[in-house]
């Protein structure tokens, strides 16, 4: 079937085939095998709206049956007698649900077509010269979904032309060009829509928004001094907040954000506000791919079960007394420490008031002793802010069909909707956005709690990475960095085969390959087997495993380098001499062509991405550049800032520069003076890496005249700092 609304300005109320049109006359000096082929107009048919709904309606209560036939599948004890013929029903019911989905499917593109004629509008009102770049038009998301972002869409684009984009005089007198740009962009992440506004204007002052708030009386001058500056952009979206000077025809940016977060987060979704002053504001908007059935996590607390979106969930942790991770409390707020930060805690149970006579009249989300004996925590995201929520239980994913809300509970924000479960039980759906507003005053204190564990620790925490402990049989634990780890697994060994001479197992539809550590390693002959699984893009390999000790944070350093393969060195963690392994050389054990996958376009192709990877630490060397590799970069490896400028000197070129910071004989600051001063390099960008990063050494290294400065082991903020470094300089040639 067609999108529903190919002709948005004539509806038809019941299904109606297009007649083809007349055939054309024969050209008699035309061959006939050159005749045009059957009209697609044939091809296709024009439903009405409320046809799909009623289809899609159906579907739902379809997805509603089918779980519950699962669930009693699962509960039965004659099982066995039905498995087949409901695992048939389930692919039929899950590709049903996959087609129908289909039919409501627009391309995003369907609500930016207004937006280049508001653009040129603008210009003209505004004597602007403002150029509007459009990405992904062709996402596609639910038809639901495409009408109620359209206005929210089209308030912050009018925005960012506004009092985003400078006029060109004051553009010219920064160093820019004089058309300002605004770019949209669109793509699927993770069964979710991420929408990104972007404009290369003056960006929004942390100061100017502070003295608005003040003279709005919304925090106190001793209140602001505390918070980051993420945490006061979010007052741009307060109601009736607004930095601009007066209030145009257009509107002042953050005059109506409050409407645009309303209207968003009412369909699921979130808005992310990041500004670089005098260099442009982007706006992140996610969103979920339909509002009919949502994959969502169930789980319990006092006794009633709930469901969590499963786009708003980012983890789940176990904490106990007993475990690592403990439920602290810091400054009058409960945290958990999770790896390298802070995490807010809430009480689902204090918030809805559930369980004991305690919880009952604490009625906030202060957590109860009960809480932290020993609960299950989710790890939510709710825009840029992340927060654990405390619950009893968790059971599994599963896809609900969303039913609105009773009147009764309209008026509790916490809700978003309920859904019917495959027992046939009625559970209400959880809205994360109305938790964190909910809870918020009991959070107000994490960042000074974070201050004064800084401070009692006398250690910068940036210095730390979380490190994986793990033994094979052996007397000494080995380690392998966390961030190179996808997922912990237990394997049935049952479940393991031999292909091709090696041992391989059916993983997430797809056969994954199985090595050992050693090669006198020894595997459970039944039971589970743990499994450390690595992952890149659609491919997998797994490491087994005796036994998962522990994860711990320390700063990684080895001591002792290793001439054994496999193996990087010797380190002391947890107070134990322990192995480094070297994970990029059992991923090509595994997979000899594991960093081989990227085809001409990044290894083959003279024109592919040349980054030099300047490190003094072997362990760093080997660790970033696989990671750099699978990403597209063909990458050499210089262990020292001499090393460097030797290549340089050898006439090699590169198209970008990372650098360690904290080197002997040269550091990373003269480093980049050297390659800045009239070297073939000049015009490289080059970007610092280092676990110092407070605002002096932005300074400085901004002085020397790196382009951009990231946190050491922030893998994710240094991949996209090399892409808009390298697209800079692009857009310069």
């Amino acid at each position: 079937a067609a999108n529903e609304e190919a002709a948005p300005t004539e509806e038809a109320p019941t299904a109606e085939a297009a007649a083809p049109p007349p055939p054309p006359a024969a050209d008699p000096a035309k061959p006939a095998g050159d005749a045009p082929s059957s009209s697609l107009a044939t091809q296709s048919i024009r439903v009405g709206v409320d046809v799909l709904e009623s289809l899609m309606t159906m579907v739902s209560e379809l997805v509603l049956t089918r779980n519950q036939l699962m669930q009693l599948q699962r509960s039965s004890d004659e099982a066995d007698i039905f498995a087949a013929p409901l695992q048939t029903l389930n692919h039929i019911v899950s590709e049903l649900q996959e087609g129908v989905m289909q039919t409501r499917m627009q391309p995003i593109g369907n609500a930016w077509s207004k937006l280049p004629r508001i653009i040129r509008d603008l210009s003209h009102e505004l004597d602007k010269k403002i150029e509007l770049q459009m990405h992904g038009q062709e996402t596609e998301l639910d038809r639901q979904v495409l009408e109620l972002i359209r206005d929210p869409l089209t308030h912050m684009v009018r925005n960012s032309g506004d009092h985003g984009l400078e006029g060109p005089k004051e553009r010219l007198a920064a160093g820019k060009s004089e058309i300002g740009t605004v770019m949209l962009n669109a793509f699927h992440e993770g069964g979710h829509i991420i929408i990104e506004i972007k404009d290369d204007g003056r960006g929004i002052g942390v100061e100017k928004v502070k003295k608005k708030i003040i003279a709005n009386e919304m925090a106190t001058e001793a209140e602001l001094e505390s918070m980051s500056d993420s945490q006061i952009y979010q007052y741009i979206f307060k109601a009736g907040f607004s930095t601009a000077e007066k209030v145009t025809s257009v509107s002042g940016r953050g005059v109506g954000m409050d409407v645009v977060r309303t209207n968003i987060e009412k369909i699921g979704g979130t808005v992310e506000l990041a500004s670089v002053e005098g260099k442009g504001t982007t706006f992140t908007i996610k969103i979920p791919l339909t509002l009919a059935i949502v994959s969502a996590l169930v789980v319990e607390c006092g006794g009633e079960r709930f469901a969590i979106p499963q786009i708003s969930v980012l983890e789940l942790v176990r904490a106990s007394n007993s475990s690592e991770n403990r439920i602290e409390d810091i400054n009058g707020a409960q945290v958990l420490r999770l790896r390298d930060r802070l995490l807010p805690l809430v009480s689902l149970r204090g918030l809805l008031q559930l369980g004991t006579e305690d919880a009952t009249e604490a009625g906030s989300a202060a957590v109860t002793e009960e809480d932290i004996a020993d609960a299950f925590i989710v790890v939510t995201q709710v825009g840029a802010n992340t927060f654990g929520i405390i619950v009893d239980r968790v059971f599994d994913t599963e896809e609900i069909v969303v039913k609105p809300v009773a009147p009764i509970l309209r008026d509790i924000q916490m809700f978003s909707g309920n859904t019917i479960l495959g027992d046939g039980s009625v559970i209400m759906i959880l809205d994360p956005n109305g938790i964190a507003s909910a809870a918020s005053g009991d959070m107000s204190v994490l960042d000074s709690a974070t201050d004064q564990i800084g401070d009692a620790r006398g250690v910068r925490r940036e210095d730390e990475i979380a490190i994986l402990l793990f033994g094979i049989g052996g007397e000494s634990p080995l380690a392998v960095p966390l961030e190179l780890i996808a997922r912990l697994e237990e394997i049935d060994v049952n479940t393991i085969e031999i292909s091709d001479g090696r041992r391989v197992v059916q993983y997430r539809g797809q056969l994954m390959p199985l090595i050992t550590i050693a090669p006198d390693q020894k595997l459970r002959e039944e039971g589970r087997q743990p499994v450390l699984v690595f992952a890149d893009k659609d491919r997998t390999m797994g490491v087994m495993v005796e036994e998962i000790i522990d994860i711990v944070e320390t700063r990684l350093s080895v001591e002792i380098a290793s001439q054994v393969p496999g193996y990087l060195g010797s380190a002391v963690i947890a107070e134990k001499a322990t192995d480094v392994i070297d994970a990029g050389f059992f991923l090509t054990e595994a997979a000899p062509d594991w960093f081989k996958d990227h085809g001409d376009e990044a290894f083959g192709d003279d024109n592919a991405r040349r980054l030099l990877l300047v490190d003094d630490s072997p362990f760093f060397r080997n660790m970033l550049s696989p990671l750099l590799e699978i990403a597209g970069y063909r990458v050499t490896a210089a262990e020292s800032a001499v090393s460097a400028l030797k290549l340089c000197d050898d006439g090699k070129d590169f198209d970008i520069i990372i650098s360690d910071i904290e080197m002997p004989e040269m550091n990373g600051f003269e480093f980049a003076e050297k390659v800045r001063t009239g070297s073939r390099w000049k015009e490289v960008p080059i970007v610092a890496l280092s676990s110092h990063t407070a605002q002096r050494d932005l300074d400085r290294g901004r002085e020397v005249g790196f382009t951009d400065y990231v946190r050491k082991l922030d893998k994710d903020s240094l991949l996209e700092s090399l892409e808009q470094a390298l697209s800079i300089t692009r857009s310069a040639a």
